[in-house]
C-alpha cells in the first residue's frame, strides 16, 4: 500500500497538469455591460409641464444627466455617468421644488428614481449586468415625468374636496 500510493498521487499529477482537449473552449463569455437599446423612451413632458420645469433649473440638470446615458461606452463610463446622476439627484433633492411640484407625489417618485439610480450604480460596480436595473431605473424616472404631467393636467381644486 505505501508503494501504491505515491504511484497513484503521481498518476493524479500527471493527469492534472495535462492540457484541457482541443475541442473544449476555456474562455469565459463577456457578460454585455449595458444596453441602451433595451430601455424604454422617455416620457415627452406636457407643454404646462415643461414651462413649469423650464425655471427648475436642478431638474433640467438630472434631465441632462439622463441624456448622457446614451454615451456610455464601457463599465467606467457607466459607473460615472451614474455617480453624476446620483449628484443631480441630490440637487434636485435638496433644492426647491416649483410650487406646484412640491407634492408628496413628486418627492415619493423622486426617491424611487434615486432607489433605482442607486441599484443601477451597483450593478455597474459589481460589473454585472446592467440592463435590468437600468430599466426599471428609467421607468421610475418615466413615472415621475408622467406625475409632473398629471399634476399640470389635474384641475381639480383640493379644497373643494376637504371642505365640507
Amino acid at each position: 500500500m505505501r508503494k501504491l500510493m505515491p504511484l497513484l498521487l503521481l498518476v493524479l499529477l500527471l493527469m492534472a497538469c495535462k492540457e484541457p482537449a482541443a475541442g473544449v473552449d476555456t474562455t469565459s463569455e463577456e457578460t454585455p455591460f449595458f444596453s441602451m437599446d433595451s430601455l424604454p423612451g422617455r416620457v415627452a413632458l406636457n407643454p404646462m409641464a415643461m414651462e413649469i420645469a423650464r425655471d427648475w433649473t436642478a431638474f433640467n440638470d438630472l434631465d441632462a444627466g439622463f441624456n448622457s446615458l446614451s454615451t456610455i461606452e464601457n463599465y467606467e463610463d457607466l459607473v460615472l455617468v451614474l455617480e453624476d446622476l446620483v449628484e443631480r439627484q441630490k440637487k434636485v433633492e435638496e433644492g426647491d421644488y416649483p410650487e406646484q411640484f412640491n407634492v408628496p407625489q413628486v418627492k415619493s417618485r423622486q426617491k424611487v428614481v434615486k432607489t433605482f439610480i442607486l441599484k443601477t450604480r451597483a450593478a455597474a460596480e459589481y460589473r454585472i449586468d446592467a440592463t435590468p436595473p437600468a430599466v426599471e431605473m428609467m421607468k421610475a424616472y418615466n413615472a415621475l415625468r408622467t406625475q409632473l404631467n398629471v399634476i399640470v393636467n389635474n384641475k381639480l381644486d383640493t379644497l373643494l374636496i376637504t371642505d365640507e
